[in-house]
C-alpha cells in the first residue's frame, strides 16, 4: 500500500478554506479516482515542534491506494478538474510525497 501525502504550506498571510476543502474538494478527489483511492484523510495543521510555533503545515491530506501506478492511472485522467479547483480554497501550491505504507495501524 502507499500513501500520497499533499501538504499546504503555512506561508505568512496563506488562505485556506479548510471546509471547503474537506466537504467539496476532497470528496471530489475521491469521486474521480473511484475505487483506486481506498480511503483519505485530511489535517488541519495546529501547532509546530515547539510551544508556541505555528503549524508547519496549514492542512494535509493523505490519499491511500494500492500503488503509485493505481494512484497514477486514477488520478490521471481527472487531473486537469481536480487541479483546478485548487484556487477555490486555496492560494498555496500543494506539495507531494509518494510514501510506501510500512505500518498502517499499531496497537
Amino acid at each position: 500500500m502507499i500513501k500520497v501525502s499533499v501538504m499546504y504550506a503555512n506561508a505568512p498571510g496563506a488562505r485556506f478554506d479548510h471546509a471547503y476543502y474537506r466537504d467539496k474538494h476532497m470528496p471530489l478527489l475521491k469521486q474521480r479516482m473511484g475505487d483506486a483511492c481506498l480511503y483519505y484523510t485530511v489535517d488541519k495543521g495546529l501547532a509546530g515542534g515547539k510551544p508556541g510555533d505555528p503549524p508547519t503545515y496549514i492542512a494535509m491530506c493523505h490519499i491511500f491506494c494500492e500503488s503509485v501506478e493505481a494512484f497514477q492511472s486514477a488520478f490521471g485522467p481527472h487531473a486537469k478538474e481536480i487541479l483546478g479547483d485548487i484556487p477555490n480554497y486555496t492560494d498555496q501550491p500543494p506539495l507531494l510525497q509518494f510514501s510506501e505504507v510500512v505500518v498502517e495501524r499499531s496497537g
